[in-house]
């Protein structure tokens, strides 16, 4: 297809000239970029074709949603988040609408900034400069192709589009609402906002009109045809690619650390790694991960796997792989994953290293069940656990982040009900949860990518790993949502677990306890606030980025900082005042915090140590399971 400019001094086809400027007149402002040409015969003819084939790839798209569906493969579904949608924002509109003046003045507001932007797109189109560009620091990638400044009706669309989002963000900051509500309002608009961006429809996203100019409309076939392909995946629901997750490979390039399952229930499998260093440390390490993702998010390659780097530290490793349930499971709950998980574990660990004592890391919800079962303990006289570390853990959540919004009582009740048909919560829904935290980079990126440029997206293991998902027993997310999402029980000292009513200030071992700055998902002010509820030593670190990199940050190639230094007090605000940056990786600073716990050594042990017999490498059956 030619060119949509000529080369440098050279007229447009079909332009008249004319004699030189005079060189005193002043300099005329740039003519607008000129559009892409009209395709000629030989282009209209291959588009044609394509959309031929658009619609068979469409065809195939709708026999996907709907095949399931005529079999009743797919679940009724209740429509909640969009009912509570429509009432939070409601509340947003009757909070406006019951003061005239304020609302006459707010739409005045965007009226006069649509006509000033209108305005300038005319003196634009009658030859009038170009907008400045926006610093790299603000500019809205979704945004980033030249065109959209260069095309002034494009860049009108931009405009207004910004211009209204901005308003509509006001309206629910200006608003007169409780801070519940407020925070439920702001996602909502996240999610409406983000659909409407004019970058996500090919009509109104320049970038993609001359993208499909250009490939005669082949990118819309590729796209529809892996439309198609992620909707069957998701077995009738959209499973938005994010990777190509056929590049890596458990046990061959991830999740590839050298170990043995050593035990094995219903509900867990218990990796011990293989030793890399001649003595290690007599103390054993035992790792929770969330049964909400797969473990192997802490053991993606060798060069970012936080268990290879633990096992060269000295330290003998075991991680829970959790079973990635189904209907079997349905009456499975937080006790039962505190009794057949980390007790059960801790058991094995002691069968096979004659040691009692162990410390304990546990990373999301998996810490937040490490802290409801070291409660328990306490409480028990169990004394196994010798020290703590949570990952991004909450155990207070009165300031719980984006995810609170899933958690009123309606939507606890339809998540019940849902769960009570099939026994488990499939893990698409809270994977759908996890990505609308970040709708723009996780949903709409991947829209445009694939199924409107037609990019199959490229090899990213820790995009493999979160496309990895899984299910829920029923038992055990009601107790979950309830008691921590909805009750905030555990710090309230109302929680009950295996008949005992915990509190956790017995617990008085020492506890790491690590947050993330950026973490939407386990806020750092809500992991903070809950660091004050426990009765022993406390070190509170904030590591940079989010729920996964602020973790995943390895010593050879560290992406972000840490502070640390000022005890637990009642203000997150004065803690990061008065605490220390320090560059680089998180990682030596809790290694140094577990060594000063129990230096001992002893000589290195092989996994099962003799007593347990090896029931597979890891990382072990359970882990391949897929939703």
């Amino acid at each position: 297809m030619p060119n949509a400019r000529p080369p440098a001094g050279e007229p447009r086809p079909g332009a008249t000239t004319s004699a030189p400027a005079d060189p005193g007149a002043p300099a005329a402002d740039p003519a607008p970029a000129d559009p892409a040409p009209v395709p000629g015969l030989a282009e209209l003819d291959k588009l044609s074709r394509n959309m031929s084939l658009l619609v068979e790839e469409s065809q195939k798209v709708a026999s996907a949603y709907m095949e399931p569906r005529t079999r009743g493969a797919v679940p009724a579904q209740g429509g909640e988040e969009a009912k509570d949608m429509v009432q939070t924002l409601g509340q947003v509109a009757a909070q406006w609408l019951t003061d005239p003046a304020r609302m006459m003045v707010a739409q005045a507001t965007l009226s006069s900034q649509m006509v000033d932007l209108w305005a300038g797109t005319m003196r634009r189109m009658a030859g009038g400069p170009a907008p400045e560009p926006e610093p790299a620091k603000t500019a809205d990638k979704r945004f980033a192709a030249p065109e959209w400044r260069e095309l002034p009706g494009f860049d009108f669309l931009r405009q207004a589009y910004t211009i209204t989002s901005d308003w509509a963000n006001g309206l629910v900051e200006e608003a007169d609402l409780d801070e519940a509500t407020r925070e439920r309002a702001r996602f909502y608009l996240r999610q409406i906002t983000g659909a409407l961006s004019p970058s996500n429809f090919l009509a109104t996203n320049p970038e993609l009109l001359r993208h499909t100019f250009e490939e005669g409309g082949e990118n819309l076939v590729r796209g529809m045809r892996m439309l198609a392909e992620d909707i069957a995946a998701g077995k009738g629901d959209l499973k938005i690619r994010q990777s190509d997750n056929t590049v890596h490979k458990l046990g061959v390039n991830m999740a590839m650390t050298p170990g043995k399952v050593v035990y094995r229930n219903a509900l867990m499998e218990l990796i011990q790694y293989a030793p890399a260093t001649p003595d290690v440390y007599r103390r054993p390490l035992l790792i929770v991960p969330p049964w909400i993702n797969k473990f192997y998010v802490l053991d993606l390659n060798p060069a970012k796997s936080f268990v290879k780097w633990a096992v060269d530290q000295g330290l003998t490793v075991f991680v829970i792989s959790w079973v990635n349930p189904d209907e079997r499971h349905a009456d499975k709950d937080f006790e039962s994953y505190m009794r057949e998980g980390i007790l059960a574990a801790l058991d094995a660990v002691e069968q096979a290293t004659g040691e009692r004592d162990a410390t304990a890391i546990g990373y999301c919800v998996g810490g937040t069940l490490l802290a409801v079962t070291l409660a328990y303990m306490a409480l028990k006289g169990d004394t196994r656990i010798s020290s703590a570390t949570l990952f991004t853990a909450q155990t207070d959540f009165r300031n719980a982040g984006d995810l609170k919004v899933f958690a009123n009582e309606e939507q606890i009740a339809a998540v019940e009900a849902q769960m009570r048909e099939q026994g488990y919560l499939q893990g698409s829904k809270m994977a759908n949860a996890f990505n609308m935290l970040r709708p723009n980079d996780l949903i709409w990126s991947y829209v445009v990518n694939n199924y409107l440029k037609g990019n199959a997206p490229s090899a990213f293991d820790l995009l493999t790993w979160n496309s990895d998902s899984t299910r829920m027993p029923a038992a055990n997310h009601a107790f979950y949502l309830r008691n921590c999402y909805l009750g905030n029980k555990l710090t309230k000292g109302e929680m009950v677990v295996g008949g005992e009513t915990l509190d956790l200030k017995r617990v008085t071992i020492p506890v790491y306890n690590l947050a993330t700055k950026e973490d939407h998902i386990a806020p750092a002010k809500s992991v903070f606030v809950g660091a004050g509820f426990f009765g022993g030593p406390m070190r509170y670190v904030l590591a940079g980025s989010g729920h996964i990199a602020g973790v995943v940050n390895p010593p050879a190639k560290p992406k972000y900082q840490f502070w640390s230094g000022p005890a637990v007090g009642d203000s997150f605000e004065a803690w990061l005042d008065a605490a220390t940056e320090t560059p680089g990786s998180w990682w030596p600073d809790w290694a140094a915090w577990v060594a000063a716990q129990a230096p001992d050594k002893v000589p290195a042990r092989q996994p099962g140590g003799g007593v347990l017999e090896p029931l597979c490498d890891a990382p072990g059956e359970y882990v391949r399971v897929q939703s």
